[in-house]
Order: C-alpha cells, then sequence, then structure tokens
C-alpha cells in the first residue's frame, strides 16, 4: 500500500490553510465559519488566530505567534478571484477542458490555460488554494524597469522625447527599430511611468499651457473685402486625396508684436514655419513670407490656401495672383475648419511657448525646428512621416 506524503507547514497545505483562514478572517467571516470552510478543528483555528504557548518533550516553553491577519485589498476584476481558482479545480476535476471552463467563468481561454500551466504545484497539480498562495507571491515581487537596466534603450528613448516626440510616437518607432528585440519594445504606459519615475534618468520637454482669451463678438475694424469662403471650396480639399491644399495661421507673440507663419499641407500634414521679418505681422509681410515659401513649389502642390479672417492676409488676392493658390477663409470663430493647422499649433508651442518673443527666432532655426517635426511619425498618417510623403508627392508632381 503507497504512503500518503506529508506536506509540511513550511510550504504544503498546512501553510496554504493558515494562508486562506487568515484571508477569511480578515474579510470578516466569523472563526467558526472560516474553520468549516478551510476544514479545520476550531480549537485549532482558535490557536492559529490568537497563537499558543506549549512545552515540548525537554519540558522547555516554546510560543507560536499567531498567524499574521491583514486586510485584503480590493482586487482589480481583470485578476481571477480566489472563487474562480476553486471553479477552475473543480472543473479540471470532472474533466471539462479550458474552452469549457472559460466559458463557464465569462474568461478568455488564454486566460485559464496560463493559470493552470503558472499556478500549478511541483506535481503538476492545480490546487485553488496554492494557486491564490502563488498569484499573490508574484504580485508582490516588485520588477525592475528594462529603461533602467538597459543604457542603450534608455539613451534611444531620451533622444526621441528630446525631440518632443509624444510617448506613443517613440513605442512604435521602438517596434521599427528594435525589431525582433522584444525586451526593448515598450508600450506607452511604461514609457509614461518610466518618465515620472524618479530613480529613471528620463524627462520630456516640459509643455507650457495657458488658457486663451476667447474675442467676444464679430471684430468690425478691419474686416476683409472679396473673401470666398470655405463652403465654395472644391470637394478633393475636404478628402484629402489630393496633395497641395495647405491650411494657415500667425503664431502671436506678447501683445502681437511678433509672430511666426505656419503652412501645413492637408494630405501629407508636412509643415512649413514662414519667418516673419517685420516685427509686427503686416499684410506686406505676410504676403512675401508666402510667396517665397511656395516659389519653390510646383504648381501642383500650391493649389488652395484656408485661412481665418486675420487682417495679416488682407492682400490675399495679390497672393493668388502671385502663386496661383486660391485662397479659401474659414467662418469666424470656427478654428476647426483648418484642424490639422491647429494641431500643429499646438505641437509648435513646444518651442515656441507663449508670451515670448517670436522675432528673435532667425530663418535657419526655423527652418530646422519644421524638419524635426516633419520627421516624426504621425499616428494619422499610418506611421509614416510627414517628409517622406511630402517627398513621394514632390517626386509625382
Amino acid at each position: 500500500m503507497r504512503q500518503r506524503r506529508r506536506w509540511t507547514p513550511a510550504g504544503g497545505v498546512q501553510a496554504e490553510r493558515q494562508e486562506r483562514f487568515a484571508g477569511l478572517i480578515a474579510q470578516g467571516v466569523s472563526n467558526s465559519e472560516a474553520c468549516r470552510l478551510v476544514g479545520i478543528n476550531r480549537k485549532t483555528g482558535t490557536r492559529w488566530r490568537y497563537g499558543r504557548s506549549v512545552r515540548n518533550t525537554a519540558g522547555v516553553l516554546v510560543h507560536y505567534p499567531p498567524v499574521k491577519i491583514t486586510p485584503a485589498k480590493p482586487r482589480s476584476p481583470r485578476y481571477l478571484s480566489e472563487h474562480e481558482r476553486i471553479v477552475i479545480a473543480d472543473l479540471r476535476a470532472s474533466g471539462q477542458t479550458v474552452r469549457v471552463i472559460a466559458r463557464e467563468l465569462g474568461r478568455s481561454p488564454s486566460t485559464v490555460s496560463r493559470e493552470v500551466r503558472r499556478n500549478s504545484d511541483a506535481h503538476g497539480r492545480y490546487r485553488p488554494e496554492h494557486a491564490e498562495h502563488a498569484a499573490r507571491a508574484r504580485a508582490h515581487r516588485p520588477r525592475g524597469r528594462r529603461i533602467a537596466a538597459d543604457a542603450e534603450l534608455r539613451a534611444f528613448v531620451a533622444g526621441l522625447l528630446g525631440k518632443r516626440w509624444s510617448p506613443e510616437q517613440v513605442a512604435h518607432e521602438l517596434r521599427i527599430c528594435f525589431a525582433g528585440q522584444s525586451a526593448r519594445c515598450l508600450c506607452t504606459e511604461s514609457i509614461y511611468q518610466a518618465i515620472y519615475d524618479p530613480v529613471v534618468d528620463l524627462t520630456r520637454p516640459a509643455r507650457r499651457r495657458r488658457r486663451r482669451r476667447r474675442l467676444l463678438g464679430v471684430q468690425r475694424r478691419g474686416r476683409l473685402t472679396a473673401m470666398t469662403m470655405i463652403d465654395q471650396r472644391p470637394a478633393e480639399v475636404d478628402d484629402r486625396a489630393q496633395a497641395g491644399h495647405w491650411e494657415g495661421d500667425l503664431i502671436m507673440g506678447p501683445g502681437n508684436r511678433s509672430a511666426i507663419g505656419t503652412l501645413v499641407e492637408r494630405t501629407t500634414r508636412f509643415l512649413i514655419l514662414l519667418h516673419i521679418s517685420e516685427a509686427v505681422p503686416t499684410s506686406a509681410a505676410v504676403l512675401e513670407a508666402i510667396n517665397s515659401a511656395f516659389a519653390s513649389l510646383p504648381h501642383e502642390l500650391a493649389r488652395t490656401l484656408t485661412w481665418d479672417q486675420g487682417k495679416e492676409l488682407a492682400l490675399h488676392q495679390q497672393i493668388t495672383a502671385s502663386t496661383g493658390a486660391q485662397v479659401f477663409f474659414c467662418d469666424a470663430h470656427s478654428p476647426w475648419q483648418r484642424g490639422s493647422n491647429e494641431n500643429t499649433n499646438g505641437l509648435l508651442r513646444d518651442y515656441f511657448p507663449k508670451g515670448t518673443d517670436l522675432s528673435v527666432h532667425s530663418g535657419e532655426e526655423l527652418h530646422r525646428i519644421a524638419i524635426e517635426v516633419n520627421d516624426r511619425p504621425r499616428k494619422t498618417l499610418g506611421w509614416t512621416r510627414p517628409a517622406d510623403l511630402f517627398d513621394s508627392a514632390l517626386a509625382a508632381a
């Protein structure tokens, strides 16, 4: 007759029962009910709860401390509960498959398969008490950040963040540059946590945000004339299927005494920064900057220009005459009608914070910043770069 193996309290059945007993007591279950659920005598439960002192065979008084009872932390529904582990053990004992068990619990089959594989004991048996103990012990085990241990990975991520890439853009670039190296592929949340972790030497240039003052009513002074409104714009501009349609605006400095012009191509999101030669952005200065930018483009890539009703575009008829680009104006107080340009202006505020003098930036510096922005992969473009798409449009033109 085969002798049953005895499990020691150090890490076997007795220790699991003690831990389960302590968990039930922490949840508010009575002593007698906890003993019944665990399968022990009530006197044993009382000794576990309050401890005991007995004399051994040598006559020495030995004290056994009480089982440590700590309030149970609320568990997220995404993790398996102890009751679900009991159901898994019962259904496995009845011969049910993983998919049947998963359907019974309302979980994914991979969740059940992974639970059985990771939390079975050394003999391959799945017991709910042992599985619960193993899962809790694993949850309390701290893990080091991969980006903190890998200097090359940290330097690569820091370089992209220094160029003001978003963590989502960095995470996508890692999967391309480190293809096949899963240890160096981080998700977006991991990069965010590394940025905010003081232990990790990783930072991102902070953005300065200010609330925009809204103007009430329509500004009557200096109204534009002979405007062609956005509802008359051709249909091919809206579907973004054809390159050469631009959205423009000015980024203003304090007191409107300095400005930088921005042009964004709707299909490729390619950015051109306009250097305003005069301190005050007059209509003549804006005309000169736009003409200079469009002069280097083929006619097929300078089809239309959409702007708001700012007075700086009072010479819009001269722009059309010199560049061939038809100018359309948005409705009053409707910035969403040129959303690509508005989104890009928000990104540019990382480089040109509000309240700073914009006249200090030279044309060469604006060109460098535009290259840096155009080299970022964009999610809205399927993670391609605006520079690559615009180069393809130039080649086709």
